[in-house]
């Protein structure tokens, strides 16, 4: 073996495999590259699987909330990381941005727009596309559901005025909060953005379902109409 070269990770001591680290010591004993090793199963003749993953880290700043940003051929561009390695990345940290998700209960009270910030910030806020969500709330500001209305680009998503209302009447909600994410990091609301809240407020009058809000969501920020005084 040239003196270069890596040791391959059976050859190394129990307590410094991955597998073997979390079966003896626990999972939070791993480090992030370690974790990803264990995704990705094998290094390359060189490169061991831990290397493999600090070297795919190190090009996303050390940062999982980057790297869950790259898609499949950008994974793929990584040497030693093919379709399958790059597809068991992904849908970890997918399952990673769900279980975000999952922990705030749908039966929470809407008390600020910084709740409605904490309550669709892991749904929408690390997306590289623009969605469109709907929050229904009850006569006690209590959220019954919320659904994605559409889904669109880079720079912008369409919402269909009456599909919002329909499902409103079919949940009994007497209100809706609406919320977009912006991929740019941009929180300015467009045009577009003012017009399409200006048509949901005005059917929603006609219904008697109010418009508390519309949240414009990035990564870590927020804009709010009703904050703004431009509801």
């Amino acid at each position: 073996m040239s003196e270069n070269a890596p040791f391959p990770i059976r050859s190394w001591s129990e307590d410094d495999r991955p597998r073997e680290k979390l079966m003896l010591k626990g999972r939070s004993s791993l480090s992030d590259a370690e974790l990803i090793a264990i995704l990705i199963g094998s290094g390359g003749r060189n490169e061991t699987a831990v290397d493999l993953s600090k070297r795919i880290l190190a090009a996303s700043g050390n940062n999982l909330n980057q790297l869950s940003k790259l898609s499949l051929q950008q994974l793929m561009q990584f040497k030693g990381i093919g379709e399958a390695k790059a597809v068991s990345i992904i849908a970890a940290l997918e399952l990673a941005r769900r279980k975000k998700a999952a922990e705030i209960p749908e039966t929470q009270k809407v008390l600020s727009s910084r709740s409605i910030f904490e309550l669709m910030q892991p749904v929408i806020g690390d997306l590289p596309h623009e969605e469109f969500w709907v929050i229904y709330l009850n006569n006690s500001n209590k959220v019954i559901t919320k659904l994605q209305l559409s889904k669109g680009g880079i720079t912008g998503t369409l919402v269909d005025v009456r599909l919002v209302y329909k499902h409103a009447l079919e949940f009994g909600a007497t209100a809706v909060i609406l919320c977009h994410n912006h991929p740019s990091g941009t929180l300015v609301a467009s045009d577009a953005d003012k017009t399409i809240t200006r048509k949901l407020v005005s059917a929603g009058e006609n219904l008697d379902i109010k418009v508390l809000d519309h949240l414009i969501v990035t990564e870590s920020h927020y804009l709010s109409f009703a904050d703004q005084g431009i509801l």
